[in-house]
């Protein structure tokens, strides 16, 4: 099988279809409709690699992205808002979680491009 992400973020392959996904408003509906643990497991592999990933991404101008790096574009912006879960929101994500649906996301500077 060959691997959707740039060399080196080959740990990240199995949360690619569940969280590198396109789109602010779908990342924040991602996040309220993600389980605790699938947020806590996604959290834990990419937290050391989000850095890393956004240095190499800044090497090149977002539309010279090859599709391998926009995959990890992806995940590193849907980390954002998993970070949110985790480390702010922490047990009381749930209960804040359905307020999110009365506060749409329209657009936003990271759709673009």
């Amino acid at each position: 099988m060959s691997s959707v992400l740039p060399a080196g973020y080959e740990s990240l392959e199995p949360f690619v279809e569940r969280f590198a996904i396109s789109g602010t408003a779908n990342r924040a509906r991602l996040r309220s409709e993600s389980t605790e643990a699938e947020r806590a497991a996604f959290f834990a592999a990419a937290k050391d690699l989000v850095g890393p990933a956004l240095d190499e991404l800044d090497r090149k101008p977002l539309g010279d992205l090859d599709g391998k790096e926009r995959c990890l574009l992806n995940l590193a912006l849907s980390f954002a808002h998993i970070a949110l879960a985790i480390e702010i929101q922490g047990p009381d994500e749930a209960r804040h979680a359905p307020m999110r649906e009365y506060m749409r996301i329209t657009r936003s500077p990271a759709d673009v491009g």
